[in-house]
């Protein structure tokens, strides 16, 4: 008996435990060619093994390759980081996550990965609990403040995964606290892997250390996954302005700016130490409205939107 023989002997005797240790690709083709081995030996079906063999592969390669993405090349970015701030959850609403503004910004992600993008997320906590600021409200200490931050963010991260699975769209929270029960352990590896095979991810519970914002984890996690751009989406701000455009309608959007700009003049687009980062690992800023339809369609489609930090 040759070896091909020998193999679907031994699958044909032991089909489940053999079959369970094979990838899917490889599971395709055998189940497939032990089906027509069987029917070859109660006389079924004349056809030579090779011949057998050879079809089977080809309609699992074919199967195979039909359900992977294509990534199109004319992309400015294939992968990128999106910041959205707590505040952006709240919708109508004085405190929580409102259903509205999540599932609008997981329609717009879902828009991204769709073109061929790889999305990672990073989703601030403020709608929920503001370490900085109502840690001293209730006489507690910055750090343990800023932890009920972080478990603030995993609140936003688990409600807009659960958004993007009611579209079908495949996602993995990784939390930098351990939750096992709910979301993965950030593992560096293992996200830039689920990037790869076309999920979301998003980043959970910040830097896992206090005094950090999570401004400073979204540039952090940029710089781990290698991803080419980061986009903050800003709530009713469509841009970096000379001054506060809410307070003060002569201010004026800038739509290009340095990183030293932002850390030099203090600009409060986002933490100096984010800036700091990005500029160090060569990561350009898109600051954007959150609230503009197809605005990371645009950014992705090299259109001039917002203001573009370099």
């Amino acid at each position: 008996m040759g070896v091909i023989g020998k193999i679907f002997f031994f699958t044909i005797c032991n089909k489940k435990s053999f079959t369970c240790v094979l990838n899917p690709f490889t599971r395709e083709i055998f189940c497939a060619t032990i089906r027509k081995t069987e029917a070859l030996a109660s006389g079924e079906n004349k056809i030579s093994l090779r011949k057998i063999f050879i079809e089977d592969k080809n309609e699992a390669l074919a199967s195979d390759v039909s359900k992977k993405r294509v990534y199109p090349m004319d992309l400015k970015y294939k992968r990128i980081l999106l910041k959205i701030s707590g505040e952006a959850l709240l919708g109508d609403q004085q405190f929580g996550i409102d259903q509205k503004p999540i599932k609008m910004i997981a329609e717009e992600i879902k828009k991204a990965r769709d073109l061929g993008a790889q999305v990672a997320v990073v989703v601030g906590g403020g709608n929920i609990f503001r370490g900085m600021k109502n840690s001293a409200k209730l006489g507690m200490d910055q750090a343990s403040g800023d932890y009920v931050g972080m478990l603030a963010t995993v609140m936003n991260a688990i409600a807009l995964q659960s958004a993007l699975n009611q579209m079908k769209v495949p996602c993995r929270v990784q939390s930098a606290i351990a939750m096992n029960q709910i979301a993965e352990p950030y593992i560096r590896h293992r996200a830039i892997r689920h990037l790869e095979k076309g999920r979301v991810v998003i980043f959970a519970a910040g830097t896992g250390n206090p005094f950090f914002t999570t401004d400073t984890a979204a540039a952090l996690r940029a710089s781990e996954i290698n991803a080419e751009a980061m986009l903050m989406a800003k709530n009713g701000v469509d841009g970096v302005y000379t001054d506060d455009p809410k307070t003060n309608p002569n201010a004026k959007r800038l739509e290009k700016i340095t990183y030293d700009d932002i850390i030099i003049n203090g600009l409060k687009v986002m933490d100096t130490s984010a800036c700091a980062l990005c500029k160090q690992n060569n990561i350009p800023i898109v600051v954007f409205d959150f609230e503009k339809e197809n605005g990371i369609v645009e950014i992705l489609q090299n259109k001039e939107i917002g203001t573009y930090i370099s």
